[in-house]
């Protein structure tokens, strides 16, 4: 299966890079994993000018790929990793091959990105830091695989 992280912005911390690091080297049993780092706009235009180019920039990746696309968002689906699991496995058993997850920009995406995904996935209430949320998925995505491979790691 091929996983797409699509994001805006770089990472620029090397703790987050190192954990980024060590699940991608741990995902490659699994998965072919591509990321793709899009401008981030919000330094040099108003919120709603770098939200709209941010959404631009994902529409165009989304569209010239014929894959499943999960955003990340706060009105998304919340859903426990046993199930994100099984959802993925059932995702592969009907022919999806490629997975894009979408990690827009840290003042979100505009309502075209969001009413042109399959699918809307919250991973919490609480806030976390932009960076780290690439992180975050990555452990999740190894977790999910982890999962449905039988390897012990989730508990």
């Amino acid at each position: 299966m091929n996983i797409n992280i699509i994001c805006v912005g770089k990472i620029k911390d090397k703790y987050i890079n190192d954990g980024i690091a060590e699940y991608t080297k741990r995902m490659t049993n699994f998965v072919s994993l591509n990321t793709i780092e899009l401008k981030e706009y919000n330094k040099e235009d108003s919120i709603n000018i770098s939200i709209e180019k941010e959404s631009s920039e994902i529409l165009k990746q989304i569209s010239k790929s014929n894959s499943y696309n999960i955003l990340l968002d706060l009105d998304g689906k919340e859903i426990t990793s046993e199930n994100m699991s099984k959802y993925i496995d059932d995702l592969k058993n009907k022919g999806v091959s490629s997975i894009n997850f979408i990690i827009g920009g840290s003042n979100g995406v505009n309502k075209e990105v969001k009413n042109s995904v399959d699918m809307k996935l919250k991973f919490s209430y609480f806030t976390f830091p932009h960076q780290l949320m690439r992180l975050i998925l990555l452990e999740q995505i190894y977790r999910w695989f982890a999962i449905s491979n039988n390897i012990k790691y989730h508990k």
